[in-house]
């Protein structure tokens, strides 16, 4: 038994925390492949929640937790690394974010990710494109509850993607209020839908496709509509929208769709996602789409499987980053050999596991004088504000802000309380990271290939202790005077660096 338990297939769990339903897939990696196993949906409306200070009311609140609590009986002997939970717009909107993740800690054991609007569009470009048979060229659309995703890709590359201010939950309360349907508000919501896409619309017509495709919960509805009114294929047209919207405008009130096909649970929402779509139709030219099951939770699980195999989107982000900015590659990867050296000496963090923390921390250090492309005065800044605010396709806004923190606070005077607010992480998880990357900095401020003194490090927790070479400093005063005023920075904030030589090994 236990060797049969030993061979089983690896299982990896996807949830997509939407603006109109949370999402649970879980699949078994077999192969090279994935193979889904279950699929779990519950319509939570959370947008319905934002009020007019975009603070989520309790009961959209205790609607969200009731339903990862519901999940996580599914997820139970689910390892960390096994486990990736994505939020899009609502909780990127919510200015309350922070106190529906602290109670949802207590309830299911995993880290939520809130991911940017372009991230969320290239991981629906990755699930569509891993679960359609290759069709070339593709447009990808997705109306969710709070956004809408744009992307044109080829294969498994998305060259196009952006992320509109438009969703099924968040027009129905702008432009349906109450319920009411009418010619006017269709038109309004129409014609809205079409102003967001104005600014993008002429890049998408030039670049062109083969094939467009639609996913979740709207385009799908819109299917099963057609495919009950006789249109077996599913394929939805520009006439067969039209037609949609003709049935729409024939009652009054939300409550009173009556079309075959159309869930009970979708009926609120599903004039305003008409409306969305029919507004993409006609700012694109688009003649045809047809509807693919993969969407947000298929592209986390086959990202999930590709980091498996090694092949990490966020090393290529980065590496390409360096590149657009002109980073000294040379310079970078001494600052990321000896930050790896060093942080792979000192102690583990309790609860939370090193290898974790580590691909930040040679992130950072790869792209920490990105901002030298703006100016030399303050360009830790100008590094942090770059990461922070830049599209960085594989990494979550948390993972950015990490990024941006270590950056910020390479060098200078550590101003501490100007770190800002995590979820996933907390500062004592950043504190190591940050002191490895000054450390890092001013061990190759000499920027050259030059091999440094023998490195030896320990801590315990904010006293930290750097050994070098006996006599190093005859041979080293610049970096000497450089590691002094160093450890004023250190001191001035509580930490504690220690300077000692390295015993001669014959004494």
């Amino acid at each position: 038994m236990t060797a049969l338990n030993h061979s089983s297939p690896r299982e990896i769990a996807a949830i997509d925390i939407g603006s109109n339903s949370f999402h649970m897939v879980v699949a078994r990696i077999v192969g090279q492949s994935l193979q889904i196993i279950s699929r779990h949906k519950l319509r939570v409306h959370l947008a319905s929640g934002l009020d007019d200070h975009l603070n989520l009311n309790q009961a959209a609140i205790q609607r969200g937790l009731n339903c990862l609590a519901m999940f996580a009986e599914r997820l139970q002997g689910f390892d960390p690394e096994n486990v990736r939970i994505a939020a899009t717009y609502t909780l990127r909107q919510a200015r309350n974010v922070h106190i529906f993740l602290k109670r949802a800690e207590t309830i299911i054991p995993y880290p939520i990710e809130i991911i940017p609007g372009t991230e969320e569009a290239r991981l629906i470009y990755l699930g569509v494109a891993h679960t359609q048979p290759d069709s070339g060229q593709k447009l990808v659309v997705d109306i969710g509850g709070g956004s809408t995703e744009l992307v044109i890709g080829d294969n498994f590359t998305p060259q196009l993607a952006y992320s509109k201010h438009m969703g099924c939950v968040s027009y129905n309360q702008h432009h349906f209020k109450k319920g009411k349907i009418s010619a006017k508000n269709f038109n309004a919501a129409q014609l809205a839908a079409q102003q967001k896409i104005e600014s993008i619309a002429t890049k998408y017509q030039k670049r062109g496709w083969q094939t467009a495709i639609g996913s979740s919960g709207t385009i799908k509805a819109i299917r099963e509509v057609l495919i009950a009114k006789g249109h077996s294929d599913g394929v939805i047209t520009a006439k067969r929208l039209q037609w949609i919207e003709d049935q729409l405008l024939s009652f009054k009130h939300t409550d009173d769709i009556a079309l075959e096909g159309l869930s009970e649970d979708r009926k609120p929402v599903f004039a305003a996602g008409v409306a969305i779509l029919s507004g993409v139709f006609k700012s694109l030219n688009i003649d045809e789409m047809i509807f693919s099951d993969g969407a947000l939770r298929e592209g986390l699980l086959y990202e999930m499987e590709e980091r498996f195999r090694h092949s990490d989107i966020r090393t290529r982000t980065a590496e390409a980053m360096a590149q657009q900015y002109n980073v000294d590659t040379a310079q970078a990867e001494r600052v990321k050999h000896t930050a790896e050296t060093i942080y792979d000496q000192i102690e583990a963090h309790p609860g939370l596991a090193k290898s974790e923390l580590q691909p930040l921390l040679s992130w950072g250090a790869l792209l920490h004088e990105v901002g030298l492309s703006i100016s030399y005065p303050g360009f830790h800044r100008h590094s942090a504000y770059l990461l922070r605010h830049s599209t960085m396709p594989g990494f979550n806004l948390e993972q950015q802000t990490v990024l941006a923190t270590l950056v910020r606070f390479q060098r200078k005077s550590l101003k501490l309380e100007d770190m800002p607010v995590l979820s996933i992480y907390k500062r004592k998880h950043l504190y190591p990271l940050i002191r490895t990357l000054r450390l890092a900095v001013a061990l190759n401020g000499q920027r050259t290939d030059i091999a440094l003194p023998q490195i030896a490090v320990t801590s315990n927790k904010e006293a930290w202790t750097l050994t070098l070479e006996e006599d190093w400093e005859q041979d080293n005063k610049l970096l000497a005077a450089d590691l002094r005023k160093e450890q004023e920075y250190w001191r001035k904030v509580g930490w504690e660096l220690n300077i000692t030589p390295l015993a001669n090994e014959d004494d």
